[in-house]
Formats: C-alpha cells, structure tokens, sequence
C-alpha cells in the first residue's frame, strides 16, 4: 500500500505578517520538495470537509465561536501575543483540521497504509479554551477523539517530538485513558509546561524534558522511554505531532538533531508499534522553522512512512 499526503492550498492564505516564523513558506517548500520528487508511492488528496460536532469534543464551543469571530475581514487579528489571524486563516485553519480526518479516514478505508498531514497552522499548543504558539485548533487532539467517537478506537498514541511541549494536546488529555500523550522537547523553554512530574491522571502522559544543547546521541538514547511507553500502552493507532524544530539549524531552539535524525524515530516507532496497531499511522506537521532543514526533515520522515508499507 501507498502514503497518503493530504494537503490543501488554503495555508498560502494564511498570513501571519512580515517577520513571523510561521509563514507561508514553510509548507510551500514541503509540498514542493514532493511535487518534484514525484513519488508514485504517495497519494496525493486534499482534506474533505467535517462535521462540526467533531471539533466540539475538541474544543469548547464557545472557544469556537470566539475563534470563528476573531477572523478579520482585513489585515490581522491577534488571538494571543504571537498568534496571528487573517482573512485567509478561517479555511486554512478548518483544512488543518480536515486534513487529519481525512488521513484518518483513508487509512481506515485502506485507501493508503499510513498517511501525513502537510499544513499550517499547527495545532499541538491549542488548548480547550485556548489559542497560543501558532495555533488556533488542535489538528491531532481532534484526530484523536475523531477515532475515539467514529471508529471506537480504545487506545490511541500521540507522540510529539516538536522541541516545544505539546502543552494544548496534554491539557485535551489529561484525564482520559484512552489517549496517551508522549512528548520529547527542549526544556526549560516555551510554554513552559512539560516536567517529567505532568504524568496525566491514568499515568497517560510522558514528558521526556531534555535541556538546550542535549546532542542527537542523547536523544536517540531518551527516545527509548518513549518506545518502552509505546510497547507498554500497545496502541490500536498512532499519531505524531511531527514538529522538526529540534534541528540543529532550527532557529527558535537548541537541540541537535539531523534530517536523518528524525527519520530514525520514525522508523523505530513504527517497527516497535507495528504489533499493535499494524501501521495504523497519521502524521501532521507542527513546527520547523528553517526552511532547508524543513524540506530535508519532513522528506526523510516520509521515507520512512513510504518504507514501511513495502
């Protein structure tokens, strides 16, 4: 079987100024690193539309209703300090969360093996009732209960090596065991949140907090706790925040990772899961901010998702 690559035009709408690290550019260099490799092993498909009612067991429906408002019909909105909003950025957003589902639903109908989510804005910062980082809805935290209400899922991974703490998608699940949140990220850093005491009340989450500098050899090292949560947990599905902002070259933090870096996780997270839920994968793009590194990072993920189906 094939990957999926879900994707959508609407993120060029997006604008979030000049100057800011999340800009259109970061999933344009993605996307057109794949369309010039061309690889028949990838379908390509854009994100369907959604009910509503998923993002409601997401997100609070006033939260909402307050982001739905927050659109401007011109220039920017501010929904926190560096979270921005343009006329563009209702449909990009909607599409960020559609394309999860999307991904979610073609696996599920065996359209493709596995499946990653090219777009922006990210989402792993966005709270119940709260936007920060970059984020607006939390594209894999919506996933997440999406498998839980349409598919009866009772075992779900989500592992997040973003080098910021997925601190939105800790605070979605904090308190439900059928959810286990994993996250490897630079600490003590942005936002702030991330100890190893955070453990969720069903000892559902694992902060793997590792100090600005820590090298690619004591990463590789820490990421076995997160192979030997995953063997422990024995997911029925997996996702990742797939955050590259962990590269050495990144500019927005100080950890010390290559492009081959990360496809190493993602081989080795799929070798260890396969047992539990046999691929059953989804990946969607959170942070990376230099762009070469991005391009290079994303692709080598991809190999790994694409060799695994072979």
């Amino acid at each position: 079987m094939k990957t999926g690559l879900i994707t959508s035009d609407t993120y060029q709408n997006h604008n979030t100024g000049d100057g800011h690290p999340e800009k259109i550019d970061r999933v344009t260099v993605v996307i057109d690193n794949f369309k010039k490799l061309d690889n028949k092993k990838l379908i390509w498909k854009k994100p369907n539309k959604f009910e509503n009612s998923f993002l409601i067991k997401t997100h609070t429906s006033n939260y909402i209703d307050q982001v739905n408002k927050s659109f401007p019909k011109k220039g920017y909105n501010f929904l926190d300090g560096d979270t921005i909003v343009s006329p563009g950025s209702k449909d990009a957003s909607k599409d960020a969360v559609g394309s999860i589902i999307t991904a979610i639903d073609g696996v599920q109908n065996k359209e493709f093996k596995n499946a990653f989510c090219a777009v922006r804005p990210p989402g792993h910062h966005a709270e119940k009732e709260k936007a920060m980082g970059f984020c607006i809805f939390n594209n894999v935290a919506v996933g997440a209960n999406y498998l839980i209400e349409k598919y009866k899922y009772n075992r779900i991974a989500i592992i997040d090596f973003d080098v910021h703490h997925g601190n939105g998608t800790q605070d979605i699940f904090y308190d439900n065991e059928k959810v286990l949140f994993i996250s490897t990220h630079q600490y003590p850093y942005y936002p702030g949140s991330g100890s190893e005491k955070e453990k969720g009340n069903f000892n559902n989450v694992l902060n793997i907090p590792l100090e600005a500098g820590t090298s690619a050899e004591k990463y590789l090292n820490a990421y076995e706790n997160v192979l030997n949560k995953v063997r422990e947990f024995k997911p029925e599905f997996l996702l990742f925040s797939a955050g590259f902002d962990a590269h050495i070259d990144d500019p927005l933090a100080q950890l010390q990772l290559s492009s081959e870096d990360f496809y190493k996780i993602t081989k080795r997270t799929l070798e260890i899961s396969k047992p539990f839920c046999n691929g059953n994968v989804v990946s969607i793009l959170e942070g990376g901010y230099d762009l070469k590194a991005l391009q290079e990072s994303t692709q080598r993920h991809v190999d790994a998702l694409i060799e695994f189906n072979w």
